[in-house]
């Protein structure tokens, strides 16, 4: 088997349980704190096998090079992590798992515009179906979902989907764990720059008029010895665990093979929001995955269609090297 598939399952796993754990912590901790905690420690965790991943590569850390990271870092982890943290505070965790797993075919259209990979008429149709499940689980005619967490969620998974593309770009180059790692240490080191910012007198003034949630935001605050088994579970799998072993995935396969995480996270996580969170999950919502497990399926019909195409010819040159 290919040991790309190993990271996406391990990937699948850690992600599908992302909600849940940000959900039992989310009233302890500010979300940019949070979110400071999980990648500092994260990146920190993944340092020496970042390191060994550069010496496979031939590659070597450059001022360029720490550009792109804090770059790449900035939009996949401060600001689609940051929508992310803060539509938890807004929606259930079932809602925003499902809703954030429409990354596969946002993928596809960033995969298509910026590394001009294919894109055929079962692309367009797993779209289309992505939007109406949104809408069935959304429901806008009886929603009684805040509006705020639902856009937040969607302005997550859209940043969330281009961090993956471009991240699979510099994972060629870099490979898959260091991108993570050094990726994670940028964002924590801009997030602490902000966090700092927050702090200021004037700033603290003006967004505690505007926004509350980041005037003063907290550095030590919240941690407690009811809470730290959680925190580190988020810190340590979740995001260690759960990012490097996405883009090792997509790095062993490819940016859309990469997105069947997405794939059955729709369906593992609101399963464990009911079970460890108590959570309901409504008919529109089943609907909901229903629709987005057929759009990823029909997305992946493509993929399939190549590797089977592709079979024949593996076959023939593992024969011809038995010669």
């Amino acid at each position: 088997m290919n040991r790309g598939y190993i990271f996406i399952f391990l990937a699948t796993v850690f992600f599908s349980s992302m909600e849940v754990a940000l959900k039992t912590v989310a009233n302890d901790f500010n979300p940019m704190q949070l979110n400071c905690t999980r990648f500092l420690i994260g990146g920190i965790l993944l340092i020496p096998f970042a390191l060994r991943g550069l010496r496979q590569h031939g590659a070597t850390l450059t001022a360029a090079s720490w550009k792109g990271f804090s770059a790449l870092g900035f939009l996949g982890l401060v600001v689609s992590m940051m929508f992310y943290q803060v539509s938890i505070l807004y929606a259930p965790a079932s809602v925003v798992s499902v809703l954030f797993s429409c990354n596969p075919v946002l993928v596809l259209a960033f995969a298509f515009l910026i590394l001009r990979a294919d894109i055929r008429p079962q692309h367009i149709a797993a779209l289309v179906l992505e939007v109406i499940a949104a809408l069935v689980i959304i429901d806008p005619l009886h929603t009684s979902l805040d509006p705020a967490g639902i856009t937040l969620v969607l302005l997550s998974a859209a940043t969330f989907a281009l961090y993956a593309v471009l991240g699979k770009k510099m994972c060629a180059r870099y490979s898959g764990v260091a991108v993570t790692s050094f990726s994670c240490l940028a964002a924590s080191a801009q997030m602490i720059v902000l966090m700092l910012i927050s702090h200021i007198g004037p700033v603290a003034d003006l967004l505690g008029e505007t926004a509350p949630m980041f005037a003063n935001i907290p550095f030590f605050s919240g941690y407690r010895p009811d809470n730290i088994l959680n925190v580190l579970y988020i810190c340590v799998f979740v995001t260690a665990g759960g990012y490097a072993c996405y883009f090792m995935g997509m790095e062993a396969t490819s940016a859309m093979q990469g997105s069947l995480v997405f794939f059955f996270k729709p369906v593992l996580a609101p399963i464990l929001a009911m079970i460890v969170l108590g959570e309901n999950i409504p008919w529109n919502m089943w609907a909901g995955i229903l629709l987005m497990l057929v759009a990823s399926v029909i997305s992946m019909i493509p993929t399939w269609e190549a590797l089977m195409a592709a079979r024949p010819l593996i076959v023939r040159h593992l024969l011809h090297k038995g010669h």
